[in-house]
């Protein structure tokens, strides 16, 4: 790959890295003003959105985990860890599977989306999430080279 590919994967890598990151801290400490953080006592993190904005024919489902501790720390510690993961650039197979699978879940949870009959962002968000997983550019701007070259991830290749 040349440099420009390259540093364009680089960049959706920290971009999507700060989004996720972002998202967990707003969730743990709620920075947005729409009330208190999880730690702050704001209640579950994934009680709001699966109870109330949860549609379509999979909505049951979402709705019957609204409010589960187990669903919240999946939620919103995978969304820490993969943010953590991109922004190193170390482990990006694995959170980007991880970070796709959890965009499909959430697309699933508001199926069909609002504006078109198929796509959204979260689609675009879990395809990027696999390139990242597959060409995982983690040597520019991070730790890949130095991760990849540890007996740990040498011997168990998802950690790469």
């Amino acid at each position: 790959m040349n440099t420009i590919g390259k540093n364009f994967w680089v960049t959706l890598r920290i971009v999507l890295g700060l989004i996720f990151l972002y998202s967990a801290l707003n969730s743990i400490f709620g920075f947005t003003g729409e009330g208190p953080g999880w730690i702050n006592g704001g209640g579950s993190p994934t009680f709001g959105y699966l109870n109330f904005a949860a549609y379509g024919p999979f909505a049951g489902i979402f709705k019957a985990m609204a409010g589960n501790p187990i669903v919240d720390i999946l939620h919103v510690g995978g969304q820490l860890l993969i943010g953590i993961s991109l922004l190193l650039g170390v482990g990006l197979r694995i959170a980007g599977y991880a970070g796709a699978l959890q965009m499909m879940l959430i697309y699933l949870s508001a199926f069909p989306p609002p504006f078109n009959p198929i796509l959204d962002e979260h689609i675009v968000y879990a395809i990027v999430l696999v390139g990242i997983a597959v060409l995982r550019p983690g040597e520019v701007l991070g730790l890949g080279k130095i991760w990849s070259e540890m007996e740990v991830v040498k011997n168990y290749p998802i950690l790469q």
